[in-house]
Order: structure tokens, then sequence, then C-alpha cells
């Protein structure tokens, strides 16, 4: 039988409510539950919050006004608050908090709950709801929103009384931020938001059973010191975790001290500089050959706040087959969810490798340091062969003189190194993430887990206002984004520009979408169903015989109609003096509209559901295959008519 969500449970409760006078009095300052609210994020230490407001929490944005101590940054659609609450709070560590209204506000918000949900971002999302007595007549603009989110949010509130506000608040906030972060729901009653109550600070929190645990329990540092001990091939397999924990140093004095090299994930980029000579990059999907080489022959995997997610790890059961795995991360429901490790190990990755390390170290003073400079011959091997590499077109493409890969290098190498770079979601994101240099931790912000297109320009506002507030600005933001991952949320540029947050957008404009037309390409005989955007091509063919080329939309007219600085590049000086021109503006945003290749693809990649030894460097080139395998694709097409070398078209998602 199914249970009913929290909000359907108390619609159906009778509606006997004390009355005020009757309720329990409390020593402190009198006011509205609204105007509780917004004294508690400022107790919070809450500097910037991000929202729309509607009818259903008015009663709050009547209590914010000149006199209130944080920073409110207005969007233009309810979804873009959660995406820059998003950016903001992995650009500064902090917690990001928004506030919309009830029914399809706090819907539109589903959308970056479940993306902070899947990339363990810390926010506090406080929506309104209708009154008590309204809930579950259907009133105007009511939805449940606290069970719509209940599958993919932290933890949930619904607040129906003003006096538990500054305590809800408080927890939310705690428990956003604590053991593993993410989303935490507060859906306030407009009757919560309208009522009196007595102001207290600080709160008691009443949270049983809410004991995140930081420190490793037991014998486990001193059984993955031996496992060490016994490795040849370790690998340090650094995950997302590693970068909420801001173990950016533990994890390079654990490379230091073991000399294991390092991998990341997607969310793990920067983590350790790319000039680190035992950082082979990301592996995966469309992960440097090097990077999943490691992690298929390696004989000790160290999954440092890592989750085996199914773009890591291909074909699960092929997944470093050979290896021993010590899983360190704080939130005990990863571990054994997809690998059952030899040494499991919960705790914060931070606190549990600082105690390691010296348990490794000791282990090695009695037995010395195992030998594994083969193992760092076969890597380097393979790294130096098998580079992040691109090739020209042998025909000169009509529909853009620019090879995307060839701008995001330049773009990278005229940067400021301490910069902050944000993607949208699609093959934009994974050029990003292969070839941008990172430098520093916390440079890299993108959506991972939920892969949301839309989610770069709202992110990177946000991350301009961490930049801001944190770093008085000297962090430029860089935003590499589609066209087609960009028009989701364009609307944004008008919130960029009236708020002040000089952030540099560079479009990748292929005209298609093209992650989706890469797959069709390999997968899906070629059939381009519904990818073509017909933004800038010639698709239409005048009388007199001449192609028609139209811009929907323009991007540099759009960008001027926002206030923005909009430049278009099609050859290689005019893009190098865009980017140039864009880095010398700082006081309002830029957009610089490249026009690259259509059918330029993202490699290395490895197809979904196929095990990370059919990684195809480039088409006909599968390196990790054993040689009998690849003696006998190299006697036909690429196993059928698909020449690119991968097999059947997988049933895994996308």
């Amino acid at each position: 039988m199914a249970t009913p969500t929290p909000l359907q449970a108390f619609s159906g409760v009778p509606k006997t409510h004390a009355d005020s006078d009757k309720q329990t009095i409390v020593d402190g300052e009198k006011m509205t539950g609204a105007q509780a609210l917004v004294r508690s994020l400022e107790d919070l230490g809450v500097q910037d919050v991000f929202g729309l407001p509607g009818g259903a929490i008015l009663p709050v944005y009547h209590a914010i006004n000149e006199h209130t101590k944080f920073r409110f940054t207005l969007v233009r659609h309810e979804q873009a608050a959660g995406h820059a609450a998003e950016g903001y709070a992995v650009a500064t560590g902090r917690v990001g908090v928004c506030i919309v209204t009830s029914g399809p506000g706090a819907t539109n918000m589903i959308t970056p709950i479940a993306d902070a949900n899947m990339d363990s971002v810390p926010l506090v999302v406080i929506t309104g709801q209708v009154g008590v007595n309204a809930i579950g007549t259907d009133a105007f603009q009511e939805a449940d929103i606290v069970g719509a989110t209940y599958p993919v949010v932290k933890h949930s509130y619904l607040v129906t009384r003003a006096q538990d506000i500054p305590r809800v608040l408080a927890e939310a906030h705690y428990i956003a931020r604590s053991g593993r972060p993410g989303p935490v729901v507060v859906d306030l009653t407009k009757t919560a938001q309208v009522g009196e109550m007595y102001y207290s600070w600080p709160q008691r929190m009443i949270l049983p059973g809410y004991n995140p645990v930081t420190k490793a329990h037991g014998r486990v540092l001193s059984d993955a010191a031996k496992l060490f001990a016994q490795s040849y091939r370790p690998l340090l397999y650094v995950g997302g975790g590693a970068s909420r924990s801001n173990a950016s140093k533990e994890v390079a004095e654990l490379a230091a001290v073991t000399g294991a090299p390092i991998v990341t994930t997607l969310p793990a980029r920067g983590i350790v500089p790319d000039d680190d000579p035992k950082n082979l990059g990301m592996l995966g999907m469309h992960g440097t050959v090097a990077a999943t080489a490691a992690a298929q022959r390696c004989d000790l995997l160290v999954a440092i706040g890592a989750r085996f997610d199914d773009r890591v790890t291909g074909k699960l059961s092929a997944f470093a087959p050979g290896a021993r795995v010590i899983h360190i991360d704080i939130d005990p429901a990863e571990i054994g969810k997809n690998r059952t490790p030899d040494v499991p190990i919960v705790g914060d990755v931070a606190t549990v490798l600082t105690d390691l390390i010296p348990e490794i170290k000791r282990s090695q003073a009695i037995g010395g340091r195992p030998n594994l400079k083969p193992w760092w011959d076969e890597l380097n091997a393979l790294r130096e062969k098998y580079s992040i590499h691109y090739d020209q077109p042998e025909d000169q493409p009509t529909d853009g003189t620019l090879q995307p890969q060839w701008v995001v290098e330049q773009l990278s190498a005229k940067a400021d190194p301490s910069t902050i770079w944000v993607s949208g979601v699609g093959q934009h994101q994974m050029w990003a993430a292969q070839l941008i240099d990172f430098k520093k931790p916390h440079s890299w912000i993108s959506s991972g887990g939920l892969g949301t297109m839309g989610f770069g320009l709202p992110a990177a506002i946000g991350a301009a206002v961490g930049s801001a507030r944190d770093f008085a600005g000297k962090k430029p933001v860089w935003l590499i984004d589609g066209d087609g991952s960009f028009q989701m949320t364009s609307e944004e540029l008008a919130t960029a520009f009236l708020d002040h947050t000089p952030v540099k957008i560079a479009i990748l404009n292929n005209s298609v979408y093209g992650m989706v037309r890469q797959w069709q390409t390999l997968f899906y005989d070629q059939h381009y169903s519904q990818t073509n955007l017909l933004d800038g091509q010639a698709h239409n063919e005048a009388e007199e015989g001449t192609p028609e080329f139209f811009d929907v939309p323009d991007f540099v007219k759009l960008a001027e109609a926002y206030g923005c600085v909009g430049l278009r590049a099609f050859t290689q000086d005019e893009a190098l003096a865009a980017i140039d021109k864009a880095n010398a503006i700082n006081d309002r945003p830029v957009l610089i509209d490249f026009r690259v290749w259509k059918d330029a693809m993202v490699w290395p990649m490895v197809a979904a559901g196929a095990s990370n030894d059919e990684v195809t460097y480039r088409p006909g080139t599968q390196p990790l295959r054993p040689q009998a395998s690849a003696d006998a694709a190299a006697n036909d097409d690429g196993n059928g008519s698909n020449t690119s070398g991968f097999g059947k078209l997988s049933d895994a998602g996308f």
C-alpha cells in the first residue's frame, strides 16, 4: 500500500489549531513569521539569496527591504534561482539559498533540487505554500512540493507555525552543509508567514538520529595501509566528494606519499592541477585513455568521494576487474551500492585522508614502498601516445570555420589562472573538461549527475556573485555553453546585466544539439531527427539561387538587447580578437558567438553500457581492447555498418 506524502497526510488531519493566545510563549522579540525568516537567514550568516516573488511568499518579500543584511538577486525564472544558488555554493563553499513562491514557482525548482542532490551541492530552498486551512483544497497555486521533491531532496519541512521558523531554518542550513551536502526544502505556509511569534537566537536544533560520521572508526585505516603496501598498480579515483570536502591538499599528499596516479571524475576536475605529473586526467566515457586504462589495469582502486557512476565505470561488471577496492565516502549509503569494497571507510574525505597518510607512512617505515616504476612506465607511454587530440576536418566546413576544441584551448590559454569555469551540458561540456588547463580547486562548475541543459548561465551568475562576495571579483567567470543549452535559460542575461555580474560567455554555436547528433551519427544510422537548430545555416534558397542565412536567434543582437556586449567570430583571427576583448571588459557581461563545425565529435569515447576496455580513441582505434579482438576487428568494418569502432547500439541511456 502506497504511503501518502507528508502534505497529503497533513491534508487529511482535521484543522483543529490552538488559538494564538494558547500557544507557548517564549522570551524574545515579537515579530511575524516572515520577519523571523529574514532574521534567521541573517543570523545564519547568509549573505546572498536568489529568487523570484509570488503571491504565497509575498509576506517574506515584504519583510526584505533596504535594511536587510543579505544581497538579493532577482532572477527571471525560478529554475535559474536554483542553478544560481548551486553555482554560488560550489564557487564559495557556502550554502546556496533561494526563495520562490508556491505552485509553479515551487515546481520550477524541482530540476535544480534534483541537480543539487545528484552533485551533492548544499542548498536551502524556501518555497511558499497556501495557508493551512487551504491545504488539500486544490487552492490557487497549491502544489505538494514536499511530496513532489521527496525522491530528490536530502530533507524537507512543511512549516505551519510561525514559532517554528527559526529552528527549522537553523536545522535546514545545518543539514544542507553537513555530512554529504545536499538540498533541503522548507515549504512555508502563508499561515506561518503572517503569524506572530517571539524570536530568539541561537536556536536549539532537534535532529534525533542525524549524526554524520566524519572520522574513520575501527581498524579500517590500518587495513587500507596494508593494501597500499601490497599494491604495485595503485590508483586514486577521486570524485566530487573530495572537492566538497576541500581535500585538494590531502589528495595531493596521498599521491606523493604512495606514488599512486590520480584520475578524476567530471566534478573533481581541478582538485589537483593538470600540470601535476601524477594527474592522468578524467576517466570514463570521455576521459583520457591513460586514465581509463589505469582504472582497468590497477590492482588497488582507492575511490575517494566517488560513487562508481555509470559514466565512469562503463559496464560495471567489467570495471577495474583485477582491483581490490578501498572506498572512502561520507555517505554510508554509497559504500557497496555499486561495487563491494574490500575496505569500506565512512567519513569526511579530508579527515579520513589526514588520518590515513600517517598510517601509510608507518607501514612504509617498516616494509618500504612498492616499486611502481613499471606501472608508471606503462601509464606514461599511454599518456604520451593517446593524448587528447583532435583533427582538422578534411573538407573545409561550410557552417563554421572554427574547430570547437581549438576555441576551448584558446579560451584556456588566454584566461586568468584564477578563472572559475562554468559549462552547460553537451559536447562543449566534455571539451571544456578535457581541454581547459585547470590549475586550482573549485574552479570548475558543471551539472554532472543530472546533466541539466540550461544550467550554465544561471550557475555562472551565481559563481560571479560568489566571486564578488569572497574574492572581490578577482576570479573572473567564463561560461562555455552550446547554442542549444544556452537558449534554455538565456533570459537570465537580464539578471546578469542588471545585477552587475560581468560573466563572460563563449557559445560554441554549431547550430545543432551536438551530443545528441553525435549519438545519432554513431548509433542511429545518421538519422538526425529533430537535432538541427537551423541557427546561422543556409536553410532557404533565395530566388536567385543563393543561400539565405537566418540567425534564430541572433546571439549578438540578443546580448545587446539585454545590455550586454555581443561579439561573433568565424575565423581564428576573429576568435582571438574577441577573446582578448572579452577579457578586457569587466563592467558588464560579454557574449561571443563562435561559429563552429557541427560534425566535430568528442573523443575518446566509451559507448554507454560497454566495457571501458572498448574505449575508442578515435574512429578505428581502440587501444585497450585485447589484441585478439583488435585483430579480429581490423578484418571487418567495425562490427557492422558502423565504422566508428563501436559495436551494437547499447540499451543504456544517454
